[in-house]
């Protein structure tokens, strides 16, 4: 296969609103610390990488990207100290070849640009909840893509970006009707438990504006969802067969 030019969707934001339920903060909105999650960037940056593919990281100000917290634990690589060194130094590569520290940002791309690119991906982590599904530059990139009928790749909260093409064009959701698989709002709840507070919910944000949400067993166990142009994913451990079919969608 040709090596192609992919879009890397990052998010400028180093936390999320966090609405406390519980403590002397109850009430106020906090700043949640997070960015990218690791294993969701990680996984499908290295097949493309192995594939040829060329990669270009960009984000709403270009500011620099950071890793959520959580995801660089242990815990989230189930004990594996191997598997988080080898996708830690696949981000520290980026930084000295991609640019990755300095992502371009939305609005530097020209139509004429976007049409370079054969393919757009979204990786996760709680950040994109922060500035990404209200931003109208990147309105307007997944609207082309979705145009353009170029696939377009998302996982956990990286589809909540998807809104964004509400803020572009006519305003209208163009993935309404699609099939799309997201960080859930169940396994949201969990989250709310362990942190103590109320967070934006992607499943039901999606679903209002329209999407056909495909939850269940199979998706938590790492299943992904493929309608039309867009290949969606609900958590990390649906990172591998994202990638693989994300890569399978550019090869054609």
């Amino acid at each position: 296969m040709p090596p192609k030019k992919v879009l890397i969707i990052l998010s400028d934001a180093h936390s999320f609103p966090l609405k406390k339920k519980r403590g002397s903060d109850a009430g106020q909105v906090v700043d949640q610390p997070s960015g990218f999650f690791l294993h969701e960037l990680a996984k499908p940056l290295q097949k493309l990488l192995d594939a040829g593919h060329e990669v270009t990281f960009a984000s709403p100000k270009g500011h620099q990207p950071a890793p959520d917290p959580n995801s660089e634990s242990l815990l989230a690589y189930a004990g594996n100290f191997y598997e988080r060194r080898q996708e830690k130094e696949i981000v520290e590569r980026m930084k000295k070849t991609n640019g990755f520290d300095r992502p371009r940002p939305f609005s530097t791309f020209s139509e004429d640009e976007l049409a370079t690119f054969a393919g757009v991906f979204i990786p996760g982590g709680h950040a994109p909840l922060s500035d990404l599904g209200d931003d109208p530059e990147l309105g307007r990139i997944l609207r082309y893509f979705n145009r353009e009928n170029k696939p377009t790749a998302a996982i956990c909260h990286g589809p909540y970006a998807l809104l964004s093409t509400t803020k572009a064009g006519d305003g209208s959701f163009v993935y309404k009707g699609y099939k799309i698989t997201s960080w859930s709002d169940a396994e949201e709840s969990m989250m709310e438990t362990l942190l103590g507070g109320e967070i934006k919910k992607v499943e039901s944000a999606l679903k209002e504006h329209g999407a056909i949400m495909v939850e269940g067993a199979p998706e938590k166990i790492g299943g992904t969802t493929l309608h039309r142009e867009l290949v969606s994913g609900g958590n990390p451990l649906a990172a591998n067969s994202l990638g693989d079919r994300f890569l399978k969608m550019l090869s054609v």
